[in-house]
């Protein structure tokens, strides 16, 4: 799944502490340079000024220089397995959650300490947590929110009922097809942007939390109802929502263009919204008819260690540090991303916008992403179930059985369960 998805206190790092990360390092034989005096820090480049802001303090408390390197944060993180062990990766670096576990428990991440846990929720510390052992602290957070056009819907929609009657009004009918219209737009044949359906009649990704890869729950519960309720849409939508490859970026343009009345997007596409002069508004995702909560995804950002760093003691007080409350209110004043840390997100709350109430409240209705190696085996068979059946292809029954049974297959086969 391809998602185009402020200041922390030091915590002191005892000798304990840094023989448990030294432990960490892939080589028995590399001894970690404690006293190495320079900290390579690789961020995308949107976040290279904020760090260039911060950075200053902690290199006085520590008498360490902080290298900023901008980088493709797919990239980097792609290629940590090969990057690492020659030296050229960075010491620390950013991590979407769903990859922290997966690279953590195969050995490219390591294991840290999260020095503002009193200032982290439960959910964030699930999204850097695997098998006990926690890979990153926790950054930033987000999910999916309902945005709608202001200059064409006087009311907040709150219900799926309220959705419905947008999609009978005239003024979203779409010319080139008759019949169907544009009035609210989901892109639910791609399984992160249906998820939130599925959860709300029941269904879950994995059992435990997203940890038990042996219980599969696509279509537990009553999420077969929320199969056919998507279908019901699909009927309404114009052809091109079935189209998997260009789905997302029709809904996009529909609402750049003034013909959408609302649709469910994550906060990433807010600045496409705003430069394109959209009067928007962003709220919380409404209720389903059988009155359930949308609970999309929780995902986001944490601040990771390369295993292969030669100084993972200052590379945890780093991560300390830009985790703290303070850096993470100047994150956001920045960024204006939602802070992972409590207290931060209670003043983004108090000093934002909208869209930043919007994705705040949504996120406590979230579902944490499971972040265990099996969830990549998900993803394309749940979106070929929604396919299936809002195109008429299979049953909701049928679909839903096929997607199982490729799942549970492809984890037999990959991670012997």
């Amino acid at each position: 799944m391809k998602m185009n998805w402020k200041k922390f206190v030091v915590g002191a790092v005892t000798l304990t502490s840094a023989v448990t990360l030294a432990a960490c390092g892939k080589s028995d034989s590399k001894t970690e340079k404690v006293d190495d005096k320079t900290l390579t820090v690789g961020v995308d480049k949107l976040y290279v000024d904020y760090i260039n802001g911060i950075k200053g303090e902690f290199e006085k408390e520590h008498g360490v220089k902080l290298e900023v390197k901008e980088v493709d944060q797919s990239d980097v993180l792609t290629n940590l397995p090969t990057d690492g062990p020659t030296g050229t990766s960075p010491d620390v670096m950013m991590a979407p959650y769903d990859r922290v576990g997966g690279l953590g428990s195969e050995g490219h991440l390591a294991e840290v300490k999260l020095g503002n846990k009193d200032d982290f929720d439960d959910t964030v510390k699930s999204l850097v947590t695997l098998d006990g052992k926690v890979y990153g602290e926790p950054s930033v957070v987000e999910t999916l929110v309902l945005y709608y056009n202001k200059d064409l819907v006087q009311k907040t929609p709150t219900t799926f009922a309220d959705l419905e009657a947008l999609q009978k009004d005239p003024k979203f009918a779409f010319e080139s097809e008759a019949g169907k219209s544009t009035g609210f737009l989901a892109n639910w044949t791609n399984f992160y942007y249906a998820y939130g359906l599925t959860s709300a009649y029941g269904g879950y990704a994995f059992g435990k939390d997203g940890t038990d890869a042996s219980d599969i729950g696509i279509a537990a519960g009553d999420s077969i109802d929320g199969l056919k309720y998507a279908k019901t849409w699909y009927g309404m939508w114009p052809q091109g929502m079935q189209d998997t490859t260009k789905a997302g970026s029709f809904v996009t343009d529909q609402f750049i263009a003034g013909k959408v009345g609302a649709l469910i997007d994550g906060p990433w596409v807010a600045a496409s919204f705003k430069d394109a002069g959209i009067n928007y508004g962003a709220a919380v995702i409404p209720t389903l008819p059988n009155g359930g909560k949308y609970g999309a995804f929780a995902g986001g950002k944490a601040w990771v260690i390369s295993n292969y760093s030669d100084n993972k003691t200052m590379a945890q007080e780093f991560l300390d540090y830009v985790t703290n409350s303070d850096n993470q209110k100047e994150f956001y004043t920045q960024t204006q991303e939602i802070p992972a840390n409590t207290v931060a997100r209670t003043f983004a709350s108090e000093q934002g916008n909208e869209l930043t109430k919007a994705v705040i409240q949504q996120f406590a209705d979230a579902k944490p992403m499971p972040n265990i190696p099996q969830m990549a085996e998900v993803w394309e068979p749940a979106a070929t179930m929604y396919f299936d059946v809002v195109s008429g292809t299979k049953e909701p029954e049928a679909a839903a059985k096929d997607a199982l049974s490729t799942i549970t297959d492809a984890i037999e086969q990959k991670y012997g369960e």
